[in-house]
């Protein structure tokens, strides 16, 4: 398992075209994806527990990933939150 703080960088934060973003990124690979934001854990695949953490740009994650593909998946993720879009 890899666990990485992230920044993310996105203008708008992670509003309902980001989520959707990252959920499809997240979903391209076998790991177990998680996104942590203080207490909550949420299923990075699952674009309603992504919604329910209301990520604004500035704030700081954990993305942990657990299975195969797992460095590529924190990569492409790190990626996705750190961009400007």
């Amino acid at each position: 398992m890899i666990k990485k703080p992230i920044t993310i960088q996105i203008a708008d934060g992670l509003e309902a075209r980001p989520v959707a973003v990252l959920v499809q990124v997240a979903s391209q690979f076998e790991s177990k994806i998680y996104v942590e934001n203080g207490d909550r854990k949420v299923n990075a695949k699952s674009i309603m527990g992504m919604m329910t953490l209301g990520l604004a740009a500035g704030e700081s994650v954990v993305v942990s990933a657990e299975g195969s593909d797992e460095q590529a998946a924190i990569e492409k993720i790190e990626k996705f939150l750190s961009s400007n879009n």
